[in-house]
């Protein structure tokens, strides 16, 4: 499995999530830089992402929404900060209604994804940070850590095709 590490660091507010794969780092980025390749690792694979719009850029925003087993569709979306291509990009991500208006209601991260060359291949980290306490506890008991993990930890197989 990819994932060889998660921490949670509630005084700093932070999840971080770090994955190993045997690929080289250009390679790591086009899962991410593609929206197609994206749809089969974002999320657990019992809820499939299908990306609306995706434009990887600074000041760009990405759509997407998750259909569970049932037909539940949930849906989310990305304000992009920064891009340095391809060794990492900023986001905000959070929460949306399906017409992708943002849900005041759920928690919005600031997420930093950074790939590095490492032992022939690359290492992926993945941090979240959150506006206060509350509001990651609130995505923790959502299950973040485990959806997270399994959506990840999918990669390889995409990498392998």
């Amino acid at each position: 499995m990819p994932v060889t590490e998660t921490h949670q660091d509630l005084e700093n507010r932070t999840l971080t999530i770090i994955a190993d794969f045997a690929a080289p780092v250009e390679r790591v980025w086009q899962v991410y830089a593609d929206p197609r390749q994206l749809e089969k690792i974002w999320g657990p694979p019992e809820y499939p992402a299908t990306f609306v719009d995706h434009d990887l850029r600074p000041g760009g925003r990405v759509t997407y929404f998750m259909t569970g087993p049932d037909g539940d569709k949930y849906a989310g979306y990305w304000h992009v900060t920064v891009v340095d291509e391809p060794r990492s990009f900023s986001f905000d991500d959070g929460f949306a209604d399906l017409d992708f208006s943002p849900n005041p209601n759920l928690p919005v991260s600031k997420n930093v994804f950074t790939f590095t060359a490492h032992n022939g291949g690359t290492r992926a980290t993945f941090v979240s940070t959150y506006s206060s306490t509350e509001a990651m506890q609130q995505v923790l008991h959502m299950g973040m850590v485990e959806g997270a993990t399994s959506a990840i930890n999918q990669i390889d197989a995409l990498l392998a095709s």
